[in-house]
């Protein structure tokens, strides 16, 4: 059993979230920006495991350098702690690379 549901909301089990998915770097309309592991689209909706929001990124010129290279300047990045979530407004999909995965996932929880 990979899956339960409680409450009416599904959990899937934490060893089963990450393995063969994707790492992106996710645009919405207006919801802003995000990194981790694509679990399934549908139109514009998709659902993301040990998703960050990017909240602010410093070295980086754009989502699409940030995508392909991570940031230079990880200690100025404001990226939220790993989340489970369904994003409704998505406008671009970037895949990653292993590089900037790393980059990303290295830098320190912002929390207010």
């Amino acid at each position: 059993m990979d899956e339960v549901t409680i409450n009416g909301i599904e959990y899937v089990k934490k060893d089963k979230q990450i393995a063969g998915l994707e790492y992106v770097v996710i645009r919405g309309d207006r919801s802003g920006a995000f990194a981790g592991y694509l679990e399934s689209r549908d139109g514009r909706e998709v659902i993301m495991n040990n998703c960050r929001r990017l909240w602010y990124w410093d070295g980086a010129a754009s989502l699409s350098g940030l995508a392909a290279s991570g940031v230079s300047k990880p200690e100025n990045c404001k990226f939220t702690e790993p989340v489970r979530i369904k994003i409704l407004d998505v406008i671009e999909v970037i895949s990653t690379t292993e590089k900037a995965k790393k980059s990303i996932e290295s830098v320190s929880i912002w929390k207010a």
